[in-house]
């Protein structure tokens, strides 16, 4: 396993909003940087907190993808909510996606997230 840091970038994914990488590879790890509801072309905050869950797994989806693999690669997610009562809708949207065996998750209401976002999920993949 090579310890290369190989930063990944794509224009599916919202631009970095800080000095960050959407996500880095460490060898067979991609390890993906928090997601929040920004449509990529606008940079705009999507409206609504079920299209916010979307938006976030879609830009994490384009991240694996740029990454070389997609969401049935990710091993971990890590979710933050300002509102855990949107924990089932979470739920749900992430059945939609993601098949068994599900990947190990975490999930944890924080008080506030960048640009007034309901919903961030950070994630870490193997190639």
């Amino acid at each position: 396993m090579s310890d290369a840091f190989v930063p990944v970038s794509t224009d599916a994914a919202p631009a970095a909003i800080g000095p960050y990488s959407q996500a880095v590879v460490v060898g067979d790890l991609v390890f993906l940087s928090g997601q929040i509801p920004l449509d990529p072309t606008t940079m705009e905050m999507v409206e609504g907190i079920e299209a916010q869950i979307e938006r976030v797994l879609d830009n994490l989806d384009a991240v694996t993808r740029a990454a070389g693999g997609d969401l049935s690669r990710v091993v971990k997610f890590n979710v933050f909510l300002v509102d855990l009562a949107h924990f089932g809708l979470v739920n749900s949207a992430m059945e939609a996606r993601l098949a068994e065996p599900y990947p190990a998750r975490a999930a944890v209401q924080v008080a506030a997230l960048p640009r007034g976002a309901q919903v961030e999920i950070e994630a870490v993949m193997r190639r």
